[in-house]
């Protein structure tokens, strides 16, 4: 989206939470009017570091609904955890 594109509420919207010591921003962007992105960041933990923007982990990187998008956002964020922590998912 650029900077000339109005925001509506549903876009600026954001998830946040913790886990394994790890702080993720999850956010559904609208792609058109019926698809919305999912878009997980994890806060760096060390200053001066930039935050880092998960990748797509699958070929559906669409969803019907707002809250789809952020149901996957949260758990691409576990899944990416448990990726770096060798616990594969495990936990989920």
């Amino acid at each position: 989206m650029d900077a000339n594109t109005p925001t509506t509420a549903v876009e600026e919207r954001l998830v946040t939470f913790t886990y394994l010591g790890r702080f993720f921003l999850c956010r559904a962007e609208r792609l058109d009017n019926q698809t919305y992105r999912p878009v997980v960041v994890c806060r760096s933990r060390v200053v001066d570091q930039p935050d880092v923007e998960l990748p797509p982990d699958t070929d559906n990187v669409s969803y019907a609904t707002e809250a789809e998008a952020l149901r996957h956002a949260e758990q691409q964020a576990m899944r990416w955890v448990h990726d770096r922590t060798g616990d594969g998912q495990g936990r989920l």
